[in-house]
């Protein structure tokens, strides 16, 4: 099934990933675009906010996304064309944005929009790519993503052929976020990250 456009984000959220159960090849760890880890300098937060260079004729636009961390810290992502799904986070303390870092790196289109949760000092995301996602086709590279703390390692699992993720859960604490669309679970854990590809 293609879920149509728009996915909204949420504002209060720890990530936690799933393990696939069904449909879908499951990718834990691989080669640049499907690694496990992306570490991200947290250091300079002097940036303006980025947005995503994809055409949207409403607003607000589906590839762009921002959650707010309780201390007062915020992630942002979006989508770029030919790139893939790009993240900044932002310091209250310097009222800035940190430099914008790649945490999926793909050429093929964004599909659908980006979810973003976050809880307890945990953030978690998805997003979505397909080939022929503008015309209907579901996507072709669905991508889970968490990261705590400093925010400065971004886990992240590739299911591809999925229709994509619905719903993040984030247990309290943030040790725990499962990714689900149906039956289909994939559960991150703080202390395992992600499951194994199978």
């Amino acid at each position: 099934m293609y879920r149509a456009g728009v996915r909204t984000l949420a504002l209060s959220g720890t990530v936690v990933l799933a393990l696939v159960a069904g449909c879908g090849q499951s990718v834990g760890v691989g080669s640049d675009a499907a690694q496990g880890a992306s570490r991200i300098s947290t250091g300079d937060h002097s940036y303006p906010l980025e947005k995503s260079d994809i055409h949207w004729s409403g607003s607000p636009s589906p590839f762009n996304a921002q959650v707010k961390l309780t201390d007062g810290r915020r992630v942002a992502m979006h989508y770029m064309k030919s790139k893939g799904l790009l993240v900044q986070d932002y310091s209250p303390k310097t009222k800035g944005w940190s430099k914008s870092a790649l945490v999926y790196k793909t050429k093929t289109d964004a599909c659908q929009g980006i979810t973003l949760k976050a809880k307890d000092g945990t953030v978690a995301a998805f997003g979505d790519f397909g080939v022929y996602c503008a015309d209907g086709e579901p996507p072709t590279e669905s991508v889970a993503a968490v990261a705590t703390g400093p925010l400065a390692k971004w886990d992240k699992h590739l299911t591809k052929n999925f229709d994509g993720w619905e719903k993040i859960a984030v247990a309290t604490g943030g040790k725990k976020a499962t990714f689900s669309r149906g039956s289909d679970k994939l559960v991150w854990t703080k202390a395992g990250g992600f499951p194994a590809a199978g």
